[in-house]
Parts: C-alpha cells; sequence; structure tokens
C-alpha cells in the first residue's frame, strides 16, 4: 500500500502563495500490513513475481498505439457530515487535473528541467467518471455514504461500499486517510486482497478547488501511479523481507524504481531542482517523488503502467476493455441518458420570490424544456438555467423534459416547490404534534437535508401521545436540522414569548449538541440567533449519560423553558422562527408543546407579575371537570379550552359572578390543552394537562 504522509510547512514562493509539503509514509503501512497478516504474504508474493515477469516482456516488447487507455472511475465520499462531504465540482476538478498530467496537457510542462524534457511522457491514460453502476443503474460516477469510518480512513472505508475493481477504480474521499494525503494499493497486493483494491484520498488533497487547493493537484496522480504499479522514484518498499526505504536516506542509492529511464535518487521532500544524490542528476519534478513541483511521468514509467494494464494480475487489463467501457458508461459512443435531476436555489419561498433552477441531468443533455406549474420563467424555458416567479401560494409541481439527441426523458417533481404567504398569519403558534399526524402540519417547513435522520412525528411526547424528534443516536455529528414556521403577523409586538418542552440525553460528557432559536423578517433570506441551548449545560434534560438511544420514560426526564424575545424591531407583519438542532454526537432530541405568542396570552408572567387566572386539579383526570378561577380585574366575557394544535374544542361565555367556572372534560382526549380567558384586560391563558 503507498500513500503520502501530511507534512505542511510554508515556504515563500515569488507568487506569494505557501506551499503544503508531502511527506511519506505509506511504505511503512505496507510493511505493516503484510507483517500483521503473514497469511497474505506468500500469495503476495507469487502475484509480484508474475507481474514483475510480465512486466519485463512487456518492457522488451511494448504495445505500440495510438490508443489511449480509459480507466472507468467511482468516487465514493465517505462524510460524517463535515467538510469531507465535497461538492461534485471538486470531484470533476480532480478528475480534469489528472487527465491534464497524464496527458502531458497540463500548461507548466515547458517548466521542466531541460535534461528530462525528452523523456517527459504522455503516458496515453485516462480516467472518466463511471455513467453505468455495477446493477446497470444511471449515476454520476460519484457515491456519498455517511459513516463514522471517514476517520481515519483506512482500509475499512472499502468495507462501506465497494464496487467490482476488475470494472472500476474505487476512490475513498475522507476526512483522513490513515494520516495520509491518500494511499493506494499496487496490483500485486491488491490481487491478493482484492475486497481492499483501491485509493483512499484525503478531502483536502483532491482537485484544486474547494477544500484543496492548487499545489495538492498531484496527489491524486501519484496515488493512481501506484494503483498502475509505480513505486516511489527512490525505490520506496521494493525491496524484499517486506522492509521499505524512507525518503531520503543516504542508502537509496542502492535500489531502484524498476524504471531503466528514473536515474536513482534518495528521494525528496523538497524542490530541489539540482539535486544530485546518486551521482546523476535527480528527477525531483517526478510525479511518483515527493517534492511539490511535480510535472512528469517518463517514458519508462509510462511502459511499467500500460504493462500493468495489460497484466492479468489484479485484473487491471478488464478495465479498459470495450466490453467494460460500454459495460460502465465510459466508452467514446453517445452518453447516456439516464437521469433527469435539477437543482434549486430554494425549495420554500415566499409569494413574489423568484428561484433559480439548473438543470444537472445525466448525461449528454443537449437540449431540454422546463415546466413550472403556477411559476412564470423569466426568459426561455429551454436553457440549461431557469429564474421562475412564484405569486401564488401552494405546493407546485416542477417538470423536466431532457434530450440528447437520441433519447428523450421526463421527470414530473411532484409538489417541489412550496410558496408560503409574504402577509403573515394573526399572532403566534401552539403546536403540540398530536391528532395522529405523519409528518409536520402546514404551518412549518422542514429543510431537506438529503439524510435519513431528520425531524420526524413519533409516539412519545410531554403529557401527551406524540412530538417531534431528531435520531440523534443514528444521525452522523455535525448535522444541523432546521424547521421553520410560515409567516406571522407580529407588529405591534413588543416582545414575544417562545415556550417549549424537550428531552435530550448526553451519550460522552463532550457531546455539545445545540438548539437555537431564529427569526427572520425578510423570508428567510437572512436569520438571526435569539436563543442557544447547549448539550454541554442547558440542553440536557437528564444528567446522566445514555450510551443506548435515549427516549425519555418519566415527565422527570423532560425539561421546559420560555425565551423571551424583546425589542419591537424585531417584530413584522412577516416575522417567521426558526428551530435549527445541532448535532455533535449526542443522543435523540425530543421537541413538544411549541407555544408562541405574548407572554399573557400563553398563560406566562414575567417574575413578579400578579397570576391573575389559574386552573385545578391540574394534571386532571379527563372525566371530571376542570375548575377556572381569575381575578376580578380581568371581567371575562368569554372562556374557551384549545387542544395543542390550536383549535377551540370549547367555549362558553357564561362567566357568571364568582370569579370562576367549570370546564367538563368528559370527551376530550388525553393531551395538552389551554384554558384561554378573554377580558377586558386582554387574553389570559394557562396550560392543563388531561390524564
Amino acid at each position: 500500500m503507498k500513500g503520502i504522509l501530511l507534512f505542511v510547512a510554508s515556504l515563500t514562493l515569488s507568487s506569494g502563495f505557501a506551499q503544503s509539503l508531502l511527506h511519506c509514509g505509506s511504505d511503512e503501512m505496507e510493511s505493516k500490513l503484510f507483517q500483521e497478516h503473514p497469511e497474505y504474504q506468500q500469495a503476495f508474493l507469487r502475484s509480484k513475481k508474475k507481474l514483475e515477469s510480465f512486466t519485463k516482456q512487456f518492457q522488451e516488447n511494448p504495445t505500440k498505439s495510438g490508443a489511449t487507455y480509459i480507466i472507468p472511475v467511482v468516487f465514493h465520499i465517505i462524510h460524517n457530515n463535515g467538510t469531507e462531504n465535497i461538492d461534485d465540482s471538486q470531484i470533476f476538478d480532480a478528475v480534469k487535473q489528472v487527465n491534464l498530467q497524464y496527458r502531458k496537457l497540463n500548461p507548466d510542462t515547458n517548466q521542466i528541467v531541460a535534461a528530462f524534457q525528452s523523456i517527459a511522457a504522455d503516458a496515453q491514460i485516462e480516467i472518466r467518471l463511471a455513467q453505468i453502476d455495477p446493477d446497470g443503474n444511471c449515476t454520476s460516477g460519484i457515491t456519498r455514504t455517511v459513516s463514522s469510518l471517514t476517520y481515519p480512513g483506512d482500509h475499512q472505508v472499502k468495507s462501506l461500499i465497494h464496487w467490482p475493481p476488475e470494472k472500476y477504480l474505487n476512490i475513498y474521499v475522507c476526512l483522513d486517510a490513515a494520516g495520509l494525503a491518500g494511499h493506494a494499493l499496487m496490483p500485486a497486493a491488491a490481487d491478493t486482497i482484492p475486497q481492499w483494491d483501491g485509493i483512499v484520498m484525503r478531502h483536502d488533497y483532491v482537485g484544486t478547488i474547494g477544500t484543496s487547493d492548487y499545489f495538492r493537484r498531484t496527489v491524486l496522480s501519484h496515488e493512481i501511479g501506484h494503483y498502475l504499479n509505480l513505486y516511489h522514484i527512490w525505490g520506496g518498499n521494493n525491496v524484499p523481507n517486506f522492509y521499505y526505504l524512507p525518503v531520503g536516506s543516504a542508502g537509496n542509492c542502492a535500489y531502484d524504481d524498476e524504471v531503466m529511464d528514473t536515474p536513482n535518487t534518495i528521494g525528496w521532500s523538497s524542490c530541489n531542482l539540482n539535486a544530485n544524490s546518486c551521482s546523476t542528476l535527480d528527477n525531483v519534478q517526478n510525479y511518483m517523488d515527493y517534492a511539490y513541483c511535480a510535472l512528469m511521468f517518463t517514458e519508462g514509467q509510462k511502459v511499467r503502467m500500460h504493462a500493468a494494464l495489460n497484466s492479468p494480475v489484479a485484473q487491471r487489463n478488464n478495465l479498459w476493455s470495450t466490453t467494460n467501457l460500454a459495460a460502465t458508461g465510459t466508452n467514446d459512443l453517445v452518453n447516456q441518458l439516464c437521469e433527469v435531476k435539477f437543482e434549486s436555489s430554494k425549495q420554500i419561498v415566499c409569494q413574489g420570490e423568484t428561484v433559480l433552477f439548473n438543470d444537472v441531468s445525466s448525461h449528454g443533455v443537449t437540449s431540454r424544456i422546463w415546466s413550472f406549474e403556477s411559476g412564470t420563467v423569466a426568459g426561455s424555458s429551454s436553457n440549461d438555467t431557469a429564474f421562475v416567479l412564484f405569486n401564488q401560494v401552494g405546493s407546485f409541481d416542477v417538470v423536466l423534459k431532457v434530450s440528447n439527441g437520441v433519447d428523450t426523458l421526463e421527470r414530473v417533481f411532484t409538489d417541489y416547490i412550496k410558496v408560503i404567504p409574504a402577509q403573515g398569519f394573526a399572532h403566534g403558534i401552539t403546536e403540540g404534534f398530536e391528532d395522529d399526524l405523519t409528518t409536520f402540519s402546514d404551518k412549518w417547513n422542514v429543510i431537506d437535508v438529503g439524510q435519513a435522520s431528520n425531524w420526524e412525528i413519533t409516539n412519545t411526547g410531554f403529557q401527551s401521545n406524540q412530538c417531534a424528534k431528531i435520531n440523534n443516536f443514528d444521525g452522523g455529528s455535525n448535522m444541523g436540522y432546521e424547521f421553520f414556521s410560515d409567516p406571522m403577523d407580529l407588529s405591534g409586538f413588543t416582545s414575544l414569548a417562545v415556550a417549549f418542552d424537550w428531552a435530550f440525553a448526553q451519550r460522552t460528557v463532550n457531546n455539545a449538541d445545540l438548539l437555537q432559536i431564529f427569526l427572520s423578517n425578510d423570508c428567510g433570506v437572512t436569520w438571526q440567533v435569539k436563543k442557544t441551548y447547549s448539550g454541554l449545560n442547558s440542553l440536557k434534560s437528564v444528567n446522566q449519560l445514555w450510551t443506548l438511544p435515549f427516549t425519555p420514560a418519566s415527565l422527570s426526564e423532560w425539561a421546559s423553558d420560555t425565551a423571551i424575545i424583546n425589542n419591537a424591531a424585531n417584530f413584522t407583519n412577516h416575522t417567521q422562527l426558526k428551530f435549527r438542532f445541532e448535532s455533535k454526537g449526542g443522543n435523540n432530541f425530543f421537541l413538544d408543546n411549541i407555544r408562541i405568542g405574548k407572554l399573557n396570552e400563553l398563560g406566562l408572567h414575567e417574575v413578579g407579575s400578579e397570576n391573575m387566572l389559574e386552573v385545578y386539579p391540574n394534571p386532571v383526570e379527563k372525566a371530571g371537570f376542570a375548575t377556572v378561577k381569575w381575578n376580578e380585574q380581568l371581567s371575562p366575557n368569554a372562556i374557551e379550552l384549545v387542544d395543542a394544535q390550536g383549535r377551540v374544542v370549547y367555549e362558553t361565555s357564561d362567566v357568571g359572578e364568582s370569579n370562576s367556572n367549570q370546564i367538563p372534560l368528559k370527551e376530550l382526549d388525553s393531551g395538552y390543552y389551554f384554558v384561554r380567558v378573554n377580558g377586558i384586560q386582554g387574553i389570559h391563558s394557562v396550560p392543563l394537562i388531561l390524564k
């Protein structure tokens, strides 16, 4: 197994950029691999002998053709919802960089040292993203898998997903790569342990954009060189008894890399273009050295890689076969049209907003037609991008029909766009997640995070049957889960109360999961944090650690709070509120009984204010009555009982003169209610729990 260890240093260049140097530990890894698994040693030695014998014969009579070897490739993004979950564009850039380097098309080849210009090779090798997966389905050539195995990024990631290595080059992108920038199995090792065949890359050493940078552009080419049987230029682990040669050691001059036109060298991790370590000028600019200025493969390295591609060892000879290129969709025939897909700037918008749509269908689309239910397209409906204005409230379909000049596909994305009112509904929200709901009610909007875990309705609650839940136990870390309200008309408010109940447990003392409350007055373009609860302290509803999935079993395992948001500038006729839970490795999170409004309307009072309304007994058996008693200053004209969904389930204007009344409860379900009194002092309410 080959790889590049990270050693970062700053070098002052004329351009002002800092270069990241790469230091190697991969030879040690291959040595360790076979020392820890002696059962593989004999098979490995047989495969290596077979391949080297084939390579020697091939070098004596190399195949001379103008054809390019095409290698189908799939990138598996193994992530835990962190920065390692890189964009497709970074993968596309990585493929571009590899192909420029292997075809000697990179513009800086004119900087190759004169002594090596004549042997700098167009390797006639190209990688292409697969368009067809092993089951014959369309693919972008990029997969995404959520797993904690992204760190440390060793061979175990290959157990998560592994396409047939005789058909695809599997490249894994992870948070780390076993302490390296990347590591790969050479053919003899891959022939011995085929389930580990492939390359693992640290995400910030893939391509030149995104989390990577221009000075790390050659790392993947280096690893593919190992995949195609190239040693490090100083010989690396090309020694007996599973030993290895550290880079830069004087004794390295006694070994070589089995390539005739690469001078013996001790190996370099700095760019000394005048280096002469073994009596001849060193080829420091070679992709298989560790200097940061790599620009070339030699003609001899090209032939050795071609030998690996023609050998049956590790079945590299099948990768570029006509049959396999057709099976993986990587031949030169017309691109297979197999998926209609687009991206949009938003899926939940306010009335009167414009949304940008971008066609990313696969593959080779030459024309398209957009169709938007209740949307108005600015300009042509056949462009790859479309700007669409939505003026009507509701949920609407988007239809996209694409063609590659041969085939046509059409797909209807049902209710893809939700348009919410620009003008808010009066006052606040009461939400108890009851009535056997399986999804959030239409006053809430849940953000799709593209993962199995998200906000869901579950069959537990605080003195109720249901609540909202995040399956944080099985979800990934560093993931944000959000839902937000439709606009509310809070004009005239000077303060807002947000009351709710929740349950949360840590798995370890370091779990710093977060719950945050936000406000927006511009239809969600910007959000302001108004309250934060941390898993290290205020978010915990239980003190003990839970290593198994947490579900609150009693009222004592719940917590309650009322967040007070002041300042009239926060409130308009289209204010929205958002809850965001951010996972940091803790346990499950439960949220119930959200009440948004004025303090007195929620039955809540500032410290020191007079309690003007009470109800008893509370909790109360649902077969009996609840007595409501109020201060005479209220002078009520009506009494209402409101359920957790905000619906009035009982009301009376018979308030009598005794400053009290009874509410019959016989026909009601168990759950969370509010007793609300309307009077000359405004609206006051108190919660009531029916057992």
